[in-house]
């Protein structure tokens, strides 16, 4: 770390407070927590709240013996960070320990507890705690319940083991040439045509960064898209489209691609990510609810809003600051959009609904749904067989759904549901 030891803790010590006490995510809370950081400690920071969060669960049986109730919350917090680093990570435990000391010492609601902290901390960093002995975290049970009943409790364990495997970096190249990409950042090319990099990589510093000739992207995300299979000059809407990893495949094909979303400050990433790879898209900052083109598109990619489960390997802070209660009102958002999405499509056009959720009621049941309020809407389970689709993934209803326990020897990937429906000509 260029900034002291005891700067950086606390500031990740802050953003898992911001997760757990106040409710952000991580991507909420990172850019006002971590901006007086020197930019080479930021990934750190960011890495060990990410992982402190991942593995509470394991940090809090470690300290379950050494404790006779649950500390306040920002000492509880500290002491899963320590625990994780003395114990996972294998750092110094006087750096690590005196650290936690010097955090909580400095703020009155904590000070109280520094000794005990202390104390703890020191009994851990002796104790010889068998660390990958302990049980792997498990999904909380507004999730996991509901999960468990739509795959089964064998699925969901072996879910949960890939929300605990390391989080590769996968790449789309920009010309679609995956091999020639792959050679260049020293990755492989995955089943679907993603490049997977190996180890852990600063992006910015890859070959081809500054030239735009790839944009980091999960292999399951970038599925859609080539579902979709937009072809040049179709008019294609990308609807909810930042922060723009598909509107950039969409633009890539040649398409002639419109991009609508209501958040200005996500727009901003995606105007920023079409300048680096040299792209062009009609970027429209608006509700997709409200707003309406002045003629219908060819092919509508709809990426809805939802719960984001499919991406907890990614994002560990999500069953912290989330409890189920939004559940109702995506599902009704994405039947709203998905409704609105199909007024926007010209007759016969095809429309891509996609989540990355793995909840059924986001994912197979909106698409039976959709077809008992349109009855003449065309399920396309053939667009879905692309290269590196097992045929198992889709379902019988003709959408795919994508798990974080699929490519297990491969590293994974997020979970997505994905399917493709065409407007009838007639209509």
């Amino acid at each position: 770390m260029t900034q002291t030891g005891v700067e950086a803790r606390k500031a990740a010590l802050d953003l898992i407070d911001a997760v757990t006490v106040s409710g952000e995510m991580l991507s909420e809370a990172l850019p006002r927590v971590v901006r007086r950081l020197e930019p080479a400690d930021r990934a750190r920071v960011q890495r060990l709240a990410t992982e402190t969060l991942r593995w509470a669960s394991r940090s809090d049986r470690a300290l379950g013996p050494y404790l006779r109730k649950r500390p306040e919350p920002r000492t509880h917090n500290m002491l899963r960070m320590a625990v994780y680093e003395i114990c996972a990570e294998g750092m110094a435990a006087h750096g690590v320990v005196n650290s936690a000391v010097t955090i909580l010492n400095a703020m009155p609601e904590t000070k109280r507890q520094s000794g005990l902290a202390n104390a703890v901390l020191r009994k851990i960093a002796t104790a010889g705690i068998d660390w990958d002995g302990l049980p792997l975290p498990v999904l909380p049970k507004w999730l996991r319940k509901p999960l468990v009943a739509d795959f089964g409790k064998d699925v969901v364990a072996a879910m949960e083991a890939a929300h605990c495997a390391p989080v590769p970096i996968d790449l789309t190249p920009r010309d679609g040439d995956a091999a020639a990409l792959a050679k260049m950042v020293d990755g492989h090319v995955l089943p679907t045509g993603s490049v997977r990099l190996h180890g852990q990589r600063h992006v910015s510093e890859l070959p081809g960064f500054g030239e735009g000739a790839w944009w980091v992207q999960d292999a399951a995300a970038a599925i859609p898209a080539s579902v979709l299979d937009p072809q040049p000059g179709e008019r294609v809407l990308d609807l909810c489209a930042a922060p723009g990893g598909k509107t950039l495949q969409l633009a890539a094909a040649g398409a002639d691609v419109t991009a609508v979303d209501v958040s200005e400050r996500r727009v901003a990433r995606l105007h920023e990510n079409l300048a680096r790879t040299r792209l062009a898209a009609d970027v429209v900052v608006a509700d997709a609810l409200e707003w309406r083109p002045d003629t219908h598109f060819d092919a509508i990619l709809l990426d809805a809003p939802c719960s984001a489960t499919g991406t907890l390997r990614r994002h560990p802070d999500l069953p912290f600051a989330k409890d189920g209660s939004e559940f109702p009102a995506l599902f009704a958002l994405q039947i709203a959009l998905i409704d609105a999405a199909l007024e926007m499509l010209k007759p016969g056009g095809r429309l891509v609904y996609c989540t990355c959720s793995l909840l059924i009621d986001e994912g197979e049941e909106q698409l039976r749904d959709a077809l008992d309020r349109h009855p003449a809407l065309v399920v396309e389970p053939a667009a879905l067989e692309r290269p590196g689709i097992d045929p198992g993934w889709i379902g019988e209803e003709g959408g795919l759904r994508l798990r974080p326990d699929y490519w297990p020897d491969l590293g994974g990937m997020d979970g997505f549901f994905i399917a493709q429906l065409r407007k009838p000509a007639d209509a």
